[in-house]
């Protein structure tokens, strides 16, 4: 028997919760690879080298067997886009490093809040007061990740809330270079380059691995790149609203799954509350975003 419109529709919509759900528990999984690698002592800067050399391979390749050609245009948007995720992604692993697994990726996940909050200031038809309202109430989520139950800050958890911050740079600036390069052009500079800004920097860091280190480096850098292409993948067939949701998800997935995987103390209940805040603000900023562009609701 054949399979109906609605049945292939609901399949369809079925791999795209999949694929952004496992993206989602890859770039988790990836942070506790780093944590689980503690014994040995890598530095936070070869784990991000590894992963932005691993990522402009696997493009590379990508591009060859697909015949793909380099159309860059703006370069200033390019480079934009890979200094700004090049130091988001160095102070998100340096925050699992220093600080928990779970107020990591919490704090990581952010960075819709502060996108919506810089298109406020940036991007004029873009200003939406109850956004403003959202992110408000979201912040006071964060100040309850940054500073649970007291007035004094947990300062390595700075590293984790700057990672948001540049994260939505990297993410602002993604979507103007997305006006003027396709994916592969984007992904094959950001990759590239971030691999050379990180060498040139820590270069010093970045040695021959033993048999232990490599594994951890390249377990660590291939959930990563998976990640990055899950999520792209699943976007085809999930609304805007539903792949945020899921991918938020990474939020709750942390702070369930910390205490049991890499033995961070379980998140207090000010934590708690931060985190779901959190949550909420970022399904309902993305949900009043398509709201607004119910033509775009499909990514």
């Amino acid at each position: 028997m054949g399979i109906s419109g609605t049945e292939h529709t609901l399949s369809k919509q079925g791999i795209g919760w999949l694929s952004v759900f496992c993206s989602a528990f890859c770039f988790y999984l990836a942070t506790v690879i780093i944590r689980w690698s503690a014994p040995v002592e890598i530095s936070t800067s070869y784990f991000v080298f590894s992963r932005f050399l691993l990522g402009f391979a696997v493009v590379c390749v990508t591009m060859i067997i697909g015949g793909h050609r380099l159309r860059p245009r703006n370069y200033h948007y390019l480079l934009g886009r890979t200094v700004a995720n090049t130091v988001a992604v160095f102070c998100f692993y340096k925050a699992v490093s220093v600080g928990t697994v779970a107020e990591a990726n919490i704090l990581n996940m952010t960075y819709p809040l502060f996108v919506a909050l810089f298109s406020w200031f940036l991007i004029r038809e873009q200003r939406d007061r109850v956004a403003l309202v959202i992110v408000g109430v979201a912040f006071i989520g964060i100040w309850l990740i940054l500073s649970p139950g007291d007035i004094t800050i947990k300062w390595q958890n700075l590293w984790g809330l700057s990672s948001g911050i540049l994260a939505s740079a990297a993410m602002i600036y993604l979507n103007l270079s997305r006006r003027y390069h396709d994916s592969q052009t984007i992904l094959f500079f950001m990759f590239g380059l971030g691999t050379l800004i990180i060498y040139a920097i820590f270069r010093e860091n970045i040695f021959w691995p033993s048999r232990i280190e490599f594994f951890y480096l390249f377990t660590c850098s291939a959930a990563g790149v998976l990640g990055q292409y899950l999520l792209t993948y699943g976007f085809l067939f999930v609304t805007a609203v539903e792949g945020s949701v899921i991918s938020s998800g990474r939020i709750l997935m942390a702070a369930l799954c910390g205490p049991l995987l890499v033995g961070d103390p379980a998140l207090s209940l000010p934590g708690w509350i931060g985190a779901l805040l959190i949550f909420a603000a970022n399904a309902l900023l993305t949900y009043r975003k398509v709201q607004a562009r119910p033509v775009q609701a499909r990514w």
